[in-house]
């Protein structure tokens, strides 16, 4: 049996914790089957309780963009350890982590830690209605934001009507101050907009979503979109939990040269390590307490061991030129091989990449949102996805994931990866 050790462990995990996971999709219920326990893992690769290895497509969702077990940053969380883990004080460290941070990203001026991504794109959510004095917000169908109450909203009877609830818990109050749109559809937020003048707070958006699988914005879509803003003196929110020195130094407002007013991070900010964070400029930023009338706290907000990791992982990215030529030539690379193999077996299928993330979507359609994403074959993902897993290649498990590429990922890994792909779709 291939995840003996696994298959154990998850029963009897199943007693103890709810569905056996801490978080949902790693149960693996959109592709069935046990999930893999992981025991370690190093570069570019996992090992399971079983010993068996993967070359891994996940990255921890995103930010191993140098590998796992990172030797830098692996030596600053020990040392850092070795002097206390929590002290809730303003630590040095804590500063100079947010001055990097500042100067690789452009329009911000200063920048707040907190514990995770949902931490950072709620408090930026009442950053901004703070700062507008306004309380309805827009966010895109399909584009995940955490699991705060107000994102998760699912769509009403039409663009322009008010969200309804998709999580029992969330109240029907909070859901109407959340409205629905479609991800590169301007229309719809025009809508919006026409529909509730002088009411919006801020549109939030995943530059590049993550959580419909990987899909770019088309047609000048963020360019439209901060010219809307500025003509109804809303915010811009970008949520760059995934993209944030992931697809360049700058993130997404550096890629697409589009300034955001509030700017959301996670994953790779943390090295690995629970980390989030929000900024903007000194203006809307002031507007926090202690400063401002917007309160927002974290006993373990800044921890020195969160903030050594995330400081080893900004300035390796940092002080290394050639790192995003690198990760956007394995990712080219990977994409033409898999084009290749999926075109000589016949397949149907769509893929979409935007730097260092990518993803494959088995229908014949464009993917440029939701609903295009949810026409993709999810019988062929699920075989798909084992057929991999059996041979050691660990994909996201789920079809409305994107898959992240590491620079631990050699050439060898990446034909490897390849080769399968080809046997799996023969």
């Amino acid at each position: 049996m291939l995840y003996k050790r696994s298959s154990e462990l998850f029963v009897e995990a199943l007693k103890y914790i709810p569905g056996g996971v801490n978080s949902p999709v790693r149960a693996f219920k959109s592709v069935g089957g046990t999930p893999i326990f992981i025991k370690k893992a190093n570069g570019a690769y996992l090992f399971d309780e079983d010993d068996k290895r993967y070359i891994d497509y996940i990255n921890s969702w995103g930010p191993m963009i140098l590998g796992h077990a990172y030797q830098p940053v692996i030596d600053a969380v020990i040392e850092k350890t070795k002097l206390g883990t929590s002290f809730g004080t303003p630590t040095e460290i804590e500063t100079k982590i947010a001055k990097l941070a500042v100067s690789m990203v452009p329009n911000i001026d200063k920048i707040r830690f907190v514990n995770s991504g949902t931490e950072a794109c709620m408090s930026a959510v009442r950053l901004a209605r703070g700062f507008t004095k306004r309380e309805k917000i827009i966010k895109f169908r399909g584009c995940y934001h955490g699991h705060s109450d107000s994102f998760l909203i699912a769509a009403g009877s039409g663009l322009s009507t008010f969200g309804v609830p998709s999580s029992p818990g969330v109240t029907k109050g909070t859901a109407q101050d959340t409205l629905l749109a479609n991800f590169n559809d301007l229309n719809s937020v025009k809508e919006l907009f026409q529909a509730n003048k002088n009411e919006i707070a801020a549109i939030i958006i995943e530059p590049v979503a993550g959580n419909m699988g990987c899909v770019p914005p088309v047609n000048n879509f963020l360019q439209e979109l901060r010219s809307i803003c500025d003509e109804n003196g809303t915010l811009l929110i970008f949520d760059e939990v995934m993209t944030g020195f992931r697809l360049a130094k700058g993130g997404a407002q550096e890629l697409f040269n589009v300034n955001a007013d509030i700017v959301c991070f996670g994953k790779v900010i943390g090295g690995g390590l629970p980390v989030g964070a929000f900024a903007a400029r000194t203006e809307i930023m002031d507007y926090l307490a202690p400063v401002g009338p917007v309160y927002q706290a974290g006993t373990l907000s800044g921890n020195p061991l969160a903030m050594a990791a995330g400081l080893a992982m900004l300035q390796a990215i940092n002080n290394d030129a050639e790192l995003f030529n690198r990760l956007e030539a394995k990712t080219a690379y990977l994409e033409e091989g898999i084009r290749k193999v999926l075109n000589a077996n016949n397949k149907t299928f769509t893929v979409n990449r935007v730097g260092s993330m990518i993803s494959i979507f088995f229908c014949e359609n464009a993917v440029e949102n939701y609903e295009d994403a949810s026409k993709a074959d999810t019988p062929e993902f699920k075989k798909f996805f084992h057929d991999l897993l059996e041979r050691g290649i660990y994909i996201a498990p789920s079809s409305y994931e994107t898959w992240f590429i590491t620079d631990a990922l050699s050439y060898e890994d990446l034909d490897e990866t390849i080769k399968v792909i080809d046997e799996v779709t023969k």
